[in-house]
């Protein structure tokens, strides 16, 4: 009897299962004319230096035949306003969500929150420390590395000989992730070659840079680390108010190429914004075919080393025209 009863029970079990996934494809067969919908929300949408990603969206969007949305932002949301616009978009039908988190100590609840109710992956610059406590995927370079490699460009300029020498660090973002990775990175990088960093200023709009740089004390070099930080050296630079300063930086707009082509930079490190768009948008494709069995994964993307002599080999013009897509 009790045996019986045991598999009364089991049957019932996997009928009941077979029902849910019965309701599952028929609801995906109904909707099957529509196109499966991925909304982004990255700060400061409009801003140049996403015109690469939003490249990248575009094209993995066009070879998996779903549609992409990019929201529009201005440079600062909260955590509230992160959770407020990722819900209007669920609620005009996205199926997975590609986000920037933002800073704020409610930001981890709002992601477990939406990454509860549809596929979530992270890209984009991240605020202090949410790597290690959102727990979700994360498309985006080796920050670090990337840092190391501006100062060994540097070291490799001058012979690994930086005695007497002078270094000023910029970045814009002081709560970001990046920014201090790649800072960490360069500065130890830099350690034991000679070379002292005098100063290092962050926090700053873009547009703040002029007065911030000038007020800073004479070095020899500039090292900015990220997109704005470099356009703002360079644009310095090129009115000479650095005091003769060279700049080495990070970017991935068409502008602070300009100044790196104008001779006005050295060098300009490119994190490959391109494939940041376009793997953060597979690994959401990935998990809504396959929703149940697929665990998604951080994916790192590469960087391209911009000197004025390669600036217009096939490669590296193949990556400058990402940024003006």
């Amino acid at each position: 009897m009790k045996n019986s009863r045991k598999e009364f029970i089991l049957t019932e079990a996997v009928l009941a299962f077979m029902i849910v996934i019965v309701a599952f494809v028929m609801f995906r067969e109904k909707n099957s004319t529509q196109l499966d919908k991925i909304s982004v929300i990255i700060q400061d949408s409009d801003d140049s230096r996403w015109a690469a990603f939003k490249y990248g969206l575009r094209m993995a969007a066009a070879d998996q035949g779903v549609e992409v949305f990019v929201a529009s932002t201005e440079h600062r949301l909260s955590a509230s306003q992160l959770g407020e616009l990722a819900q209007a978009q669920l609620n005009l039908g996205a199926d997975a969500l590609i986000i920037q988190p933002v800073l704020g100590e409610e930001t981890e609840a709002v992601l477990e929150a939406l990454a509860k109710k549809t596929p979530v992956v992270l890209a984009g610059p991240l605020p202090s420390g949410s790597e290690a406590v959102y727990g979700l995927p994360f498309v985006g370079p080796d920050n670090y590395e990337i840092g190391r490699q501006l100062a060994l460009e540097l070291l490799s300029d001058y012979r690994e000989n930086l005695d007497g020498k002078m270094i000023g660090i910029v970045s814009e973002a002081a709560e970001s992730q990046a920014a201090a990775d790649r800072e960490r990175g360069f500065r130890e990088a830099i350690e034991g070659y000679g070379g002292k960093i005098l100063w290092s200023v962050t926090g700053f709009g873009s547009s703040l840079g002029k007065n911030v740089l000038q007020q800073q004390a004479p070095v020899d070099f500039v090292a900015a680390m990220d997109n704005s930080s470099a356009m703002m050296a360079g644009q310095e630079a090129l009115a000479n108010n650095l005091h003769g300063a060279l700049v080495y930086g990070i970017g991935c707009s068409t502008e602070a190429v300009y100044y790196l082509d104008a001779g006005k930079m050295e060098c300009l490190i490119v994190p490959d914004e391109f494939h940041v768009g376009y793997q953060s948008l597979m690994e959401a494709v990935r998990k809504m075919e396959r929703f149940f069995s697929y665990e998604m994964q951080d994916r790192t993307v590469s960087y391209t080393v911009l000197r004025r002599e390669n600036l217009f080999s096939k490669e590296n013009q193949e990556i400058i025209f990402t940024m003006n897509q």
